[in-house]
Order: C-alpha cells, then structure tokens, then sequence
C-alpha cells in the first residue's frame, strides 16, 4: 500500500483538531472540501459518520483497560488510511514523548495505516525506522501563530529530514499554511504535501490551496 495514492499529486492533509462543535456543522464543512481528494481528519466521534479517512491520533494499545483511548484496529475497521502521531500540541499539552509517539507509529504500521509523523526537529525522528511513513515538518513558532515558516529555511529542513531518513519518505510542510503560501512550499520548497490547521476549518480558503498547492 503505498504511502501517497498519487505520486505526482500532492498529498494535502486537513487537521480540524478540536474543531467544530457539533455533528451539523461538521457535516457542512466536509461536504464543502471533500471533493478536493484531500484527507480529512475530523475529531473521533465524526469519523464513522463523515467516513473521513484521517484520524488525529491513536493509542498503541491494540486493546484493554485504557479508557479514553482509540487503538489501530479501531480505526482500520472504520475503513481509516492515515493518523497524525506526534503532533506538537499533544507533545506539550499531553506530555508525549519521543519514545510514547515512535511506539504509535510503529502500532499505526502494524495496522497497515499510514502513519504521519509531526516533528519540529531531527531530534524527534525515529532511530531504527527509515521509511514507511510520511513525515510533516511542523515548525514550533507557526504552529496556530499565522507566522508561516520562510519557503527557503523550510526547505532546509526538508532536505535534512530526507537526508537522515532517505528520499522515498514523504515529507510535508505544516505551519500557517494559507493560500498565500502554499503553491511555495509544493513547488519551490520541494515538498510532498501540506498539513493544514486552521485554514481547513474555511472551505472556500481550504479549496484555494489544494488547487493551489496541485
């Protein structure tokens, strides 16, 4: 199973977070952008009835008393693709570590879901596994902040995350990312794809920059 549906086209992810509040309002922005192609990832309780096929996180427990928590499988049964790991806000405000977000991944891939892995640095890559999942480079200060990380420094990064990791894992960019910039990253910068935030919660801003960015 390969990690990006198209080679060529980019692979452009939507993270909604916590976001929206309820189930109608969930239902109109995923019918406004899901003919886009890109992957949706909506809080849990939408997933089975968007039919999204991106999930935000997961345990790396395939099952037991770990209340609150979604495994794999879980999510392989409602016919998911990807899950987000390591997320720099669930490395600050849920305390994970490299160590709790490198064993997600290697559950995510045992699943046969296609795990995307959100670091800020090399520090956060995983030492023994050099491919089989996507990366996205998610630069601290343009995390939610509206200060987009430079196209040229971004692409820095990109070419270190693929020098340490190998040229076939996909990277994508994530941080701010609007309709202003993201034809930059995808085609100046060199990247796979975009992680968007906050801008996939606009439908008509959201569509701007998967055209854009493809």
């Amino acid at each position: 199973m390969p990690l990006v549906s198209n080679e060529v086209k980019p692979l452009i992810i939507a993270n909604w977070k916590m976001n929206p509040p309820t189930l109608r309002e969930a239902t109109f922005l995923f019918n406004q952008v899901k003919k886009t192609g890109a992957v949706i990832c909506p809080p849990f309780i939408y997933l089975s009835v968007l039919k999204a096929s991106g999930a935000q996180d997961c345990s790396w427990e395939e099952r037991g008393a770990f209340t609150g928590e979604i495994s794999p499988q879980m999510l392989k049964n409602l016919w998911i693709e990807y899950v987000i790991i390591g997320h720099s806000e669930r490395r600050k405000y849920q305390k994970e570590t490299n160590e709790m977000v490198e064993k997600k991944l290697k559950a995510v891939m045992a699943a046969g879901l296609k795990p995307i892995l959100c670091i800020d640095k090399i520090s956060q890559l995983p030492q023994d596994i050099k491919q089989g999942f996507i990366v996205a480079y998610e630069p601290l200060f343009s995390i939610g902040t509206g200060k987009a990380c430079p196209p040229e420094r971004a692409e820095k990064m990109r070419i270190a995350i693929q020098k340490f990791l190998g040229k076939r894992v996909p990277v994508l960019y994530g941080g701010s990312v609007n309709s202003q910039n993201a034809r930059d990253y995808v085609k100046k910068a060199g990247f796979d794809g975009l992680l968007v935030g906050g801008a996939s919660l606009k439908p008509k801003e959201f569509i701007d920059i998967v055209k854009l960015a493809c």
